[in-house]
């Protein structure tokens, strides 16, 4: 593997993303990340999986300079579904993981710990979804998960403003479980993590087979329409514009069209 690193100890497998500088998302990592969990699925030895990012940041978000060799809407919309089918195997997997959160998680990053189990952040952590802000909408079920967590009127707050949250507003907001000093949070993420694994792994396995009933059929629905809009934002002149702007780091202007 090129982008992730793993590191079993004490029934815990430790998931580094390490893709400099900033952790981006790009279908490698996202395709690394899937086969390290089929991996992981059948060891026995692994009951818990805790999720990180090295350097700066857990991940600011998707490749946005890969989206530029994309040319139609429905290769954007496949796209969008191979991120969602993957965040969707991490939701529903058998064993709980445990996302530990420094630096910023933004766009496809939040969406990434979004299909965690539970999510520990530093205090000074950044959480947000910002593709509003570049003329597009997040494509990872970020729409659809966002408002299960906060809340609605707080998920339109956050998507339509791009203002991120601090990792303590994340707890308040109930987007993220409890909020650590960024020295300490790998510490109380491996003591929770520790703590996980010494229950009975067919009992989590249950729980968490169980959480699943919880979904309307709704959702499955805004999921599906999600990717499509994913495909026909990121192809209409605004969504160019947004990422041409983003590369050339200037402000976009967007027409509406």
């Amino acid at each position: 593997m090129s982008f992730l690193h793993v590191n079993v100890e004490d029934r815990v497998a430790v998931i580094t993303i390490d893709k400099a500088p900033a952790n981006a998302l790009s279908s490698a990592v996202l395709k690394e990340l899937s086969f390290v969990l089929d991996e992981l699925k059948n060891q026995e030895e692994v009951r818990v999986i805790l999720l990180r990012g090295e350097g700066r940041f857990f991940s600011a978000g998707a490749d946005i300079k890969e989206f530029t060799t994309v040319e139609t809407g429905e290769e954007f919309a496949r796209l969008a579904q191979f991120g969602q089918d993957l965040f969707e195997k991490m939701e529903t997997f058998p064993k709980p993981i445990i996302a530990a959160i420094h630096g910023a998680a933004l766009g496809g990053g939040l969406e990434l710990a979004m299909g965690c189990h539970i999510r520990l952040v530093s205090k000074t952590a950044k959480l947000g979804l910002p593709e509003l802000q570049l003329g597009l909408i997040p494509g990872f079920a970020g729409t659809q998960r966002l408002p299960r967590l906060v809340g609605s009127a707080k998920a339109f707050e956050m998507l339509f403003t791009s203002d991120p949250l601090t990792g303590d507003e994340a707890v308040r907001w109930g987007l993220a479980n409890h909020a650590f000093e960024e020295e300490s949070l790998m510490d109380e993420a491996f003591k929770m993590a520790k703590k996980i694994s010494q229950k009975g792994p067919i009992s989590v396995a249950s729980v968490i087979e169980l959480s699943r009933y919880s979904k309307t059929q709704e959702y499955h629905n805004g999921v599906k329409r999600e990717a499509e809009l994913f495909g026909k934002v990121f192809t209409s002149e605004d969504g160019k514009e947004g990422i041409q702007a983003f590369i050339e780091k200037r402000a976009p202007e967007f027409k509406g069209k």
